[in-house]
Protein backbone atom coordinates (compact mmCIF):
# COMPACT_ATOMS: atom_id res chain seq x y z
CA UNK A 1 0.00 0.00 0.00
CA UNK A 2 2.82 2.19 0.86
CA UNK A 3 4.32 2.03 -2.35
CA UNK A 4 1.30 2.40 -4.18
CA UNK A 5 0.99 5.72 -2.34
CA UNK A 6 4.55 6.57 -3.47
CA UNK A 7 3.75 5.68 -7.24
CA UNK A 8 0.41 7.99 -7.24
CA UNK A 9 2.04 10.82 -5.54
CA UNK A 10 5.04 10.62 -8.05
CA UNK A 11 2.53 10.08 -10.98
CA UNK A 12 0.93 13.69 -9.65
CA UNK A 13 4.47 15.51 -8.98
CA UNK A 14 5.40 14.70 -12.58
CA UNK A 15 1.95 15.99 -14.22
CA UNK A 16 1.93 18.78 -12.16
CA UNK A 17 5.55 19.56 -13.30
CA UNK A 18 4.04 19.21 -16.98
CA UNK A 19 0.93 21.19 -16.67
CA UNK A 20 3.75 24.02 -15.16
CA UNK A 21 5.92 23.69 -18.13
CA UNK A 22 2.97 24.08 -20.59
CA UNK A 23 2.06 27.48 -19.66
CA UNK A 24 5.20 28.97 -21.12
CA UNK A 25 5.86 31.29 -18.40
CA UNK A 26 8.68 31.82 -16.00
CA UNK A 27 7.40 34.31 -13.64
CA UNK A 28 9.62 36.44 -11.14
CA UNK A 29 9.51 39.94 -9.24
CA UNK A 30 7.30 40.99 -6.67
CA UNK A 31 3.97 40.36 -7.35
CA UNK A 32 1.99 36.49 -7.04
CA UNK A 33 1.29 34.00 -9.08
CA UNK A 34 -2.27 33.73 -7.99
CA UNK A 35 -2.87 37.55 -8.47
CA UNK A 36 -1.10 37.49 -11.81
CA UNK A 37 -3.29 34.11 -12.97
CA UNK A 38 -6.73 36.24 -11.98
CA UNK A 39 -5.70 39.31 -13.52
CA UNK A 40 -4.37 37.95 -16.74
CA UNK A 41 -7.33 35.91 -17.44
CA UNK A 42 -9.54 38.51 -16.74
CA UNK A 43 -7.90 40.81 -19.58
CA UNK A 44 -7.86 38.24 -21.96
CA UNK A 45 -11.82 38.15 -22.05
CA UNK A 46 -11.11 41.63 -24.35
CA UNK A 47 -11.07 40.09 -27.66
CA UNK A 48 -12.11 44.01 -28.70
CA UNK A 49 -10.84 47.51 -27.93
CA UNK A 50 -10.09 51.39 -29.30
CA UNK A 51 -7.13 52.78 -28.84
CA UNK A 52 -6.31 56.29 -29.28
CA UNK A 53 -2.18 57.39 -28.63
CA UNK A 54 1.07 58.08 -30.05
CA UNK A 55 3.85 55.89 -31.28
CA UNK A 56 7.76 56.25 -31.37
CA UNK A 57 10.22 54.40 -33.48
CA UNK A 58 14.14 54.32 -33.73
CA UNK A 59 15.58 52.15 -36.19
CA UNK A 60 19.09 52.57 -37.62
CA UNK A 61 18.49 54.71 -40.21
CA UNK A 62 15.25 56.43 -39.76
CA UNK A 63 13.59 57.42 -36.11
CA UNK A 64 9.95 59.43 -35.80
CA UNK A 65 6.95 60.37 -33.90
CA UNK A 66 3.84 59.93 -34.49
CA UNK A 67 -0.34 59.41 -33.62
CA UNK A 68 -1.89 55.95 -33.29
CA UNK A 69 -5.40 54.29 -34.06
CA UNK A 70 -5.88 51.23 -33.06
CA UNK A 71 -9.23 48.94 -33.40
CA UNK A 72 -9.76 45.66 -32.47
CA UNK A 73 -12.90 43.10 -33.16
CA UNK A 74 -11.96 39.41 -31.97
CA UNK A 75 -9.53 38.44 -35.00
CA UNK A 76 -9.86 41.87 -36.89
CA UNK A 77 -7.68 44.48 -36.56
CA UNK A 78 -7.62 48.27 -37.91
CA UNK A 79 -3.82 49.65 -37.20
CA UNK A 80 -2.98 53.59 -38.43
CA UNK A 81 -0.31 55.46 -37.95
CA UNK A 82 0.12 59.03 -38.98
CA UNK A 83 3.57 60.70 -39.70
CA UNK A 84 6.26 58.32 -37.96
CA UNK A 85 9.69 58.77 -39.88
CA UNK A 86 8.54 61.00 -42.61
CA UNK A 87 6.39 58.65 -44.76
CA UNK A 88 3.44 59.77 -44.08
CA UNK A 89 -0.07 57.84 -42.98
CA UNK A 90 -0.05 54.06 -43.04
CA UNK A 91 -2.52 51.65 -42.35
CA UNK A 92 -2.56 47.93 -41.02
CA UNK A 93 -5.76 45.94 -41.72
CA UNK A 94 -6.31 42.33 -42.43
CA UNK A 95 -6.94 38.99 -39.92
CA UNK A 96 -4.51 36.00 -39.98
CA UNK A 97 -3.95 34.75 -43.75
CA UNK A 98 -5.14 38.01 -45.13
CA UNK A 99 -3.08 41.49 -44.59
CA UNK A 100 -3.32 44.61 -46.59
CA UNK A 101 -1.10 47.67 -45.67
CA UNK A 102 -1.77 51.13 -47.55
CA UNK A 103 0.86 53.43 -47.53
CA UNK A 104 0.26 57.33 -48.44
CA UNK A 105 1.98 57.83 -52.03
CA UNK A 106 3.04 54.50 -52.11
CA UNK A 107 0.19 52.46 -52.64
CA UNK A 108 -1.43 49.44 -51.60
CA UNK A 109 0.47 46.03 -50.91
CA UNK A 110 -0.96 42.64 -49.46
CA UNK A 111 0.47 39.58 -48.07
CA UNK A 112 -0.73 36.64 -45.54
CA UNK A 113 1.39 37.98 -42.08
CA UNK A 114 1.40 41.44 -40.99
CA UNK A 115 5.14 40.96 -39.95
CA UNK A 116 5.72 39.88 -43.89
CA UNK A 117 4.26 43.33 -45.09
CA UNK A 118 5.79 45.38 -42.52
CA UNK A 119 9.17 44.21 -43.07
CA UNK A 120 8.63 44.60 -46.86
CA UNK A 121 7.20 47.91 -46.97
CA UNK A 122 8.83 49.82 -43.84
CA UNK A 123 11.80 47.54 -43.21
CA UNK A 124 10.77 46.95 -39.82
CA UNK A 125 10.96 43.84 -38.15
CA UNK A 126 7.68 43.86 -35.69
CA UNK A 127 5.93 41.25 -34.17
CA UNK A 128 2.21 42.66 -34.58
CA UNK A 129 1.02 39.38 -33.79
CA UNK A 130 2.35 39.59 -30.68
CA UNK A 131 1.79 43.23 -30.33
CA UNK A 132 -2.08 41.91 -30.07
CA UNK A 133 -1.76 40.27 -26.70
CA UNK A 134 1.72 42.70 -25.61
CA UNK A 135 -0.54 45.90 -25.47
CA UNK A 136 -3.01 44.35 -23.00
CA UNK A 137 -0.06 43.59 -20.87
CA UNK A 138 0.01 39.94 -21.44
CA UNK A 139 2.35 37.37 -23.04
CA UNK A 140 1.71 35.89 -26.25
CA UNK A 141 0.51 32.48 -25.51
CA UNK A 142 2.19 30.17 -28.47
CA UNK A 143 5.91 30.29 -27.03
CA UNK A 144 8.01 30.68 -23.84
CA UNK A 145 8.32 34.41 -22.04
CA UNK A 146 9.96 35.16 -19.11
CA UNK A 147 7.77 37.58 -17.00
CA UNK A 148 8.35 40.31 -14.22
CA UNK A 149 5.94 41.57 -11.96
CA UNK A 150 5.23 44.48 -10.34
CA UNK A 151 3.97 44.78 -6.65
CA UNK A 152 0.23 45.06 -8.40
CA UNK A 153 1.15 41.26 -9.65
CA UNK A 154 0.75 43.36 -13.32
CA UNK A 155 3.59 43.00 -15.82
CA UNK A 156 6.76 45.14 -15.65
CA UNK A 157 9.00 43.13 -17.99
CA UNK A 158 8.52 40.69 -20.56
CA UNK A 159 11.07 39.16 -22.62
CA UNK A 160 9.73 36.78 -25.16
CA UNK A 161 11.16 35.85 -29.02
CA UNK A 162 13.87 38.53 -28.72
CA UNK A 163 11.97 41.11 -27.55
CA UNK A 164 12.07 43.24 -24.21
CA UNK A 165 9.27 44.62 -23.11
CA UNK A 166 8.92 47.11 -20.67
CA UNK A 167 5.84 48.44 -18.78
CA UNK A 168 5.82 51.92 -16.99
CA UNK A 169 2.64 53.07 -16.73
CA UNK A 170 -1.23 51.52 -16.45
CA UNK A 171 -4.12 53.17 -15.51
CA UNK A 172 -8.07 51.32 -15.12
CA UNK A 173 -10.40 51.89 -17.87
CA UNK A 174 -14.15 50.48 -17.02
CA UNK A 175 -12.34 48.23 -14.35
CA UNK A 176 -9.54 46.01 -16.65
CA UNK A 177 -5.87 47.60 -15.58
CA UNK A 178 -4.32 48.06 -18.79
CA UNK A 179 -0.82 49.39 -20.40
CA UNK A 180 -1.10 52.67 -20.84
CA UNK A 181 2.69 53.74 -21.57
CA UNK A 182 5.06 50.60 -22.64
CA UNK A 183 8.67 50.28 -24.61
CA UNK A 184 9.80 47.53 -26.70
CA UNK A 185 13.02 46.68 -27.51
CA UNK A 186 14.28 44.14 -30.67
CA UNK A 187 17.01 43.95 -32.88
CA UNK A 188 18.04 47.31 -34.56
CA UNK A 189 14.15 48.31 -33.67
CA UNK A 190 12.76 50.63 -30.48
CA UNK A 191 9.23 51.41 -30.11
CA UNK A 192 7.51 53.57 -27.31
CA UNK A 193 3.77 53.31 -26.93
CA UNK A 194 1.73 55.72 -24.94
CA UNK A 195 -2.22 55.03 -24.85
CA UNK A 196 -3.87 58.26 -24.31
CA UNK A 197 -7.85 56.38 -24.60
CA UNK A 198 -8.87 53.18 -24.07
CA UNK A 199 -11.74 51.65 -25.23
CA UNK A 200 -11.77 47.86 -24.03
CA UNK A 201 -14.78 45.68 -24.82
CA UNK A 202 -16.06 42.01 -24.55
CA UNK A 203 -17.52 41.33 -28.01
CA UNK A 204 -18.18 37.19 -27.35
CA UNK A 205 -19.01 34.62 -30.30
CA UNK A 206 -21.20 35.61 -32.59
CA UNK A 207 -20.49 39.33 -32.84
CA UNK A 208 -19.54 40.90 -35.88
CA UNK A 209 -15.39 41.36 -35.94
CA UNK A 210 -15.18 43.76 -38.83
CA UNK A 211 -15.48 47.19 -38.73
CA UNK A 212 -14.09 49.98 -41.16
CA UNK A 213 -14.64 53.43 -39.27
CA UNK A 214 -13.75 56.14 -41.61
Amino acid sequence: MRLRHLIGAAALALLAGCSSFGTHEALEGQGNATAWNAHKARIATLDGWQIDGKVGIRAPKDSGSGTLFWLQRQDYYDIRLSGPLGRGAARLTGREGAVTLEVAGQGRFEATSPEELLEQQMGWRLPVSHLLWWIRGLPAPDSKSRLTLDGDSRLAKLQQDGWDVEYTRYSEQNGYWLPERLKLHGQDLDVTLVVKTWQPRQLGAGQSNEADPQ
